[in-house]
């Protein structure tokens, strides 16, 4: 049940880190905080597709 997710930097939309997370006990999209080697610094960084 476990999927891959891919995690997008919200300042600069790049795809940073990618893990899994169970779709059964977590429905809604990820948020975490999280280094942007891109930005260089720390950014919120949102589950994608």
């Amino acid at each position: 049940m476990r999927v891959i997710i891919h995690m997008q930097c919200s300042e600069c939309a790049r795809k940073n880190y990618s893990s899994t997370k169970n779709k059964k006990n977590t429905p809604d999209r990820l948020l975490f905080k999280k280094y942007c080697r891109f930005c260089r610094k720390h950014t919120p960084h949102k589950e994608t597709k």
